[in-house]
């Protein structure tokens, strides 16, 4: 399903017209190539709205092998799928950046169950603390965003007002995640109380966490160096578990999932209903996010909305 189809057939134009001149390969190879990327210029329409495939940069393509991975393509398939990307813009006129070899690329599939990425509780309360020490009641929000709601680091800063409200008021947050894909997450009452205070601070019309004049990739990256710098306080002693923002969805994931297996739910059905609130289509993709559960989960701090505002 492609939402912007007008940009999506203003690109396949352009990418039509190169292929007409091309003479090179089997039919075969042709037709696999042209495919592949008339499937990049849905992804590049949707994602970024690109009005002219010469136009194509190493962002697009990075950003473009982690959606490929996220929908678990084999290794062998988002190679080709590049090389036929590469392969036309080679041929393109007037192309301004030059794009990555497949060497230059972590082209090696996610194993399943592999790193424990979680926080623990005793974690994401040193890092709450931290923030309101340093006067950073965004930086707790969005914390709690993620520990209590799974949201992505990206999807925190895209909130606006209007969703807030409505996720106050209804106890549910409707987020727009990666591929546009439309999801309602559950809400307790510590993030109405968050989003609460947000509100009374921003301005009307604008995002929750971005400043009218700031940029939105610039207050990403003050939130993962304000992690970064303050790592050492925030970690348990002796832990070796990568301490990032994402570490909280995958400590939300793993609360969720406990909660729902205690309420009766069959391991795949939690695995489902997590899959769903995460933002994934795939069930195997949920069990990354459940590696640590070889180990038991940390009972404090795991809550579950129950429809009743609790």
């Amino acid at each position: 399903m492609i939402k912007n189809m007008g940009i999506y057939n203003n690109l396949v134009n352009q990418l039509d017209k190169v292929a007409r001149h091309n003479r090179q390969g089997s039919f075969k190879t042709k037709t696999r190539y042209y495919e592949a990327v008339k499937r990049f210029c849905g992804y590049l329409a949707d994602e970024y709205r690109l009005q002219k495939l010469s136009n194509i940069s190493p962002k697009h393509i990075d950003s473009y092998v982690d959606y490929m991975k996220e929908k678990g393509l084999a290794a062998s398939t988002i190679k080709t799928d590049l090389t036929a990307i590469r392969f036309f813009h080679d041929q393109m006129a007037n192309t301004r950046h030059d794009l990555q070899e497949n060497s230059e690329l972590n082209l090696t599939r996610r194993t399943f169950g592999g790193v424990d990425r979680r926080w623990s509780f005793a974690e994401f309360e040193r890092m709450l603390a931290i923030c309101l020490v340093n006067g950073r009641d965004d930086y707790a929000c969005i914390a709690c965003l993620g520990y209590y709601a799974a949201l992505r680091i990206e999807e925190c800063f895209k909130l606006d007002m209007a969703q807030a409200e409505k996720a106050i008021k209804t106890g549910v947050l409707i987020v727009k995640g990666k591929g546009g894909l439309v999801r309602e997450i559950p809400i307790q009452e510590s993030i109405r109380i968050c989003l609460g205070k947000m509100l009374e601070v921003t301005p009307r019309g604008h995002k929750l966490f971005v400043a009218p004049d700031d940029k939105t990739h610039l207050a990403i990256k003050r939130l993962q160096n304000f992690i970064h710098y303050h790592r050492a306080e925030i970690q348990d002693v002796d832990s070796t578990r990568p301490l990032s923002y994402h570490g909280l969805r995958h400590a939300c994931a793993s609360n969720w999932y406990q909660v729902l297996i205690n309420q009766g739910k069959s391991v795949y059905e939690a695995r489902r209903q997590v899959a769903a609130w995460l933002g994934h289509g795939r069930d195997d993709v949920t069990r990354i996010y459940l590696a640590g559960l070889k180990n038991d989960c940390p009972k404090s701090g795991i809550y579950m909305y129950r429809g009743d505002g609790t």
